[in-house]
């Protein structure tokens, strides 16, 4: 009987021996192909970076902290200005008159960037994105919101219905272009990738008329000679295949940057924020989105993602 017991027990030892061997191999496999990943560390307190094409996230550190845009929230607006032309309720050529007052509040001297409009004069809303993306205009922002509503206060409410409504549900805007406002505008990095994302999809030809342009000349100095002002974009010109989007800097948000960069049809959509310098913004976000071109692509669902981040433009429902 005890031979037959310890008879018993060998077999049972060999079975579960056997069918230990290949969850242990499998265990491994798994472990090599996370390992296998580049190496990335960054000093940006936040930092997110996706694949459009397979809606990867590669990289992510302080997605969901809460922070100051800066400029950054400018992309809202012009988000919401192409699904007014989209829709068919603007029109690019229609023309803004700049008022007194915007004019007083926005100029050069108290009003931060600026695209340099003058009192009473009409600028056509193509113009006005123009210098909202390239140069970053505070002017342009504040003259779209109050000839599209009729105040900044009543597009506001437009641009949080609409950051809603696209899901974007840790942002609050408080300004149309994220001029400091006491703490009221605040965004998270996973928030600005649905925006650029749904941005680039929804509005892909308006993306490639607004934001990658290298420079903007609108208005003249006071010695009569056009002012020409480059874009900001530190990744433009630098990162290959890059395309957008838009810089931001405040004392309280820092330099930061959402940026956006295509190479043989594969997009990624980043954020940095909260750097200490030009200079540091400028380095982390070539070396992310380096980094990020690295990463081999996801095989899951690429192929449909591909599709619909190519410039298929679906639609955007609001």
């Amino acid at each position: 009987m005890g031979d037959i017991t310890k008879r018993s027990a060998a077999v049972f030892a060999g079975i579960a021996l056997a069918f230990a061997i290949p969850a242990v191999a499998s265990d491994a496999r798994s472990v090599t192909v996370i390992t296998g990943r580049p190496l990335y560390t960054t000093q940006a307190p936040i930092a997110m970076l996706k694949d459009l094409d397979s809606g990867e996230i590669l990289f992510s550190r302080g997605a969901d902290k809460r922070f100051a845009p800066a400029s950054m929230a400018k992309v809202m607006t012009a988000y919401v200005v192409l699904g007014l032309i989209k829709k068919g309720e603007l029109a690019r050529d229609k023309q803004f008159t700049v008022s007194e007052a915007t004019w007083k509040k926005w100029k050069g001297g108290n009003g931060g960037s600026t695209m340099f409009l003058r009192p009473g004069e009409k600028v056509s809303v193509d113009d006005l994105l123009k210098g909202l993306i390239t140069v970053s205009g505070n002017d342009a922002a504040a003259a779209l919101a109050v000839g599209i509503d009729g105040s900044e206060a009543t597009f506001i409410k437009r641009m949080n219905a609409v950051a809603a409504h696209i899901g974007m549900k840790s942002s609050n805007f408080g300004t149309p272009n994220g001029w400091p406002d006491g703490g009221v505008t605040k965004v998270s990095a996973s928030d600005l990738i649905t925006l650029a994302d749904r941005l680039i999809r929804d509005h892909p030809a308006g993306y490639v008329r607004y934001f990658s342009m290298p420079k903007l000349q609108h208005g003249t100095s006071p010695d009569g000679k056009p002012i020409i002002q480059a874009n900001r974009n530190p990744i433009l010109g630098r990162v290959l295949g890059a395309d957008g989007l838009k810089t931001g800097h405040t004392s309280e948000a820092g330099y930061c940057l959402l940026g956006s960069a295509k190479r043989d049809g594969r997009r990624l959509i980043m954020v940095v924020a909260g750097l200490p310098s030009e200079k540091a913004r400028r380095e982390e976000a070539e070396r992310l989105m380096n980094w990020g071109f690295t990463v081999p692509m996801a095989a899951s669902n690429s192929g449909k993602s591909k599709k619909a981040a190519s410039g298929s433009g679906r639609a955007a429902p609001w």
